[in-house]
C-alpha cells in the first residue's frame, strides 16, 4: 500500500504547530478541532459523548462516528482508528445502540430465545461460534429469556425488542408468530428445529440420521436385542423421540427387537435399571447421548453386567469424557452446521429481506467406534 505525507499547515504565530500524520494515500485524514474553554475529559460522573471521544483524540465527531460504527464508506488511516478506540476505551463510552438503529433505519440485534430444553457441549458450542461469528458481521447478539409464554405467544415477547433477525431453537413457533415478528421490523426469523415454519428460514435438524446410525452399527456388530434410553427430562422429546424413531427404521425388516428404557438423568435411576438388565434380556443400548451413557455404563459395570462382553453400549455428542471411560465410549458424531455458515445466512436474509426462505438440512452422523460397542 503506497503512503503520503499530508502536512498540515502552519497557523499563524504565536499558536502552536499542528502535527503532521501518515495516512493512505486517498484517505480522510484526521481534522483537528480547534482549541475551545471546554474539559478535555467530561466531569466526574457525567456520561462519556462522542464530542469527549473526539476532543480526547484529537479528530472531529464525524471521524469517531466512522470509526466506532466500523464505516466503510470512508477510509481512514490506521493510527487514527487506534487512537480513537484508545479514547473511546479510556473513557468508558460506547456508541448509542438505538440512535444507530435510528441512522440505519433498523437495529442490528439478533435476538436469540434460551431453548426450553436442557442443553449440551455440543449446542453450547454452536451457539458460542455463532455469536462470535454475528459479531464479526457487526451484529449485536442478545439471548431471551422467555418464562410462562410459548410458541406464537412468545414471538410477541421477542418483537417489543425490535430485533432486526430472530433466531428461533426448537419447535414451536407458528406462522403467525413468523407474521408478528415481521411486522415488528424483523428483516430475518430463522428456525432450527425438525420441520421448515411457513415464512421463515429453516435450518432442518432432523435426529433421526444420529438413532439410525447407532441402530445400523450395532446391528452389524451382531446385536439383536438393543434398548434405547428415552430421557425422561422435561424438554427433550423434540430430539430423543426421532433419535428413537431412527434406531426403529435401521432394524425394520431384520431378526432384531427395540425396547424403549425411558431413564431419568440420576444415580438412582440408572442403579434401578441396571439391577434388572439381565431380565430384560439386552445385548446392547444407545443411550441416546454420551452423558447418559456415562450415567448408566457405570451403573451396569456396578451390577456386575460386562460392557461390551454382554452389553454394547453406544452414545452421542463424541464428548471429550468419552474417551476417558474404561472402555472407551463407542459414540455417534454429530455434523453440525459452522457458526459462520448460519451467521452468513442471517446476514443475507437482513439485506434481503424480500428474498424466498431457505431451507437447509444441517444435521449429519457418524458412528465413531471405540471399545464399549
Amino acid at each position: 500500500m503506497r503512503y503520503v505525507m499530508v502536512q498540515i499547515p502552519n497557523p499563524p504565530a504565536p499558536a502552536s504547530t499542528a502535527p503532521t500524520c501518515s495516512v493512505p494515500a486517498g484517505a480522510v485524514p484526521a481534522q483537528p478541532v480547534p482549541a475551545r474553554s471546554v474539559p478535555a475529559r467530561p466531569l466526574p460522573g457525567a456520561v462519556p459523548t462522542s464530542a469527549d471521544v473526539a476532543r480526547l483524540a484529537g479528530v472531529s465527531r464525524a471521524t469517531v462516528s466512522y470509526v466506532l460504527n466500523n464505516a466503510d464508506a470512508v477510509r481512514i488511516s490506521e493510527p487514527t482508528r487506534r487512537r480513537v478506540r484508545e479514547a473511546a476505551r479510556e473513557l468508558g463510552y460506547v456508541p448509542h445502540a438505538a440512535a444507530r438503529s435510528l441512522r440505519a433505519g433498523h437495529s442490528r440485534m439478533v435476538l436469540m430465545p434460551a431453548p426450553a430444553f436442557p442443553v449440551g457441549p455440543v449446542y453450547s458450542q454452536f451457539i458460542n461460534d455463532l455469536q462470535v461469528a454475528l459479531g464479526r458481521l457487526d451484529y449485536t447478539v442478545v439471548q431471551y429469556g422467555t418464562v410462562g409464554v410459548h410458541d406464537d405467544e412468545a414471538a410477541r415477547s421477542w418483537a417489543e425488542l425490535r430485533p432486526v433477525a430472530v433466531l428461533v431453537p426448537g419447535s414451536g413457533l407458528g406462522p403467525r408468530g413468523v407474521a408478528v415478528l415481521k411486522r415488528s421490523g424483523a428483516r430475518a426469523v430463522v428456525t432450527l428445529g425438525p420441520e421448515t415454519v411457513e415464512g421463515a428460514h429453516a435450518l432442518l435438524m432432523d435426529h433421526d440420521v444420529v438413532g439410525h446410525g447407532a441402530g445400523a452399527h450395532l446391528f452389524d456388530r451382531g446385536r439383536r436385542r438393543i434398548g434405547v434410553v428415552v430421557p425422561r427430562e422435561p424438554g427433550l422429546e423434540a430430539f430423543s423421540a426421532p433419535r428413537l424413531a431412527g434406531v426403529r427404521a435401521a432394524l425394520r425388516g431384520t431378526d432384531a427387537t427395540v425396547t424403549e428404557l425411558p431413564l431419568a438423568h440420576d444415580e438412582g435411576a440408572a442403579t434401578r435399571i441396571a439391577t434388572r438388565w439381565r431380565d430384560l434380556g439386552l445385548d446392547a443400548v444407545f443411550t441416546y447421548n454420551d452423558e447418559y451413557a456415562m450415567l448408566l455404563m457405570r451403573a451396569l459395570q456396578d451390577a456386575g453386567v460386562r460392557v461390551p462382553e454382554e452389553t454394547a453400549v453406544v452414545g452421542a455428542d463424541n464428548l471429550m469424557l468419552g474417551r476417558l471411560l474404561r472402555p472407551r465410549l463407542t459414540t455417534v458424531h454429530l455434523e453440525v452446521p459452522s457458526g459462520a455458515e448460519l451467521a452468513e445466512l442471517v446476514d443475507r436474509a437482513v439485506r434481503d429481506p424480500a428474498a424466498a426462505p431457505e431451507s437447509h438440512k444441517v444435521l449429519g452422523a457418524s458412528v465413531i467406534q471405540r471399545e464399549s460397542g
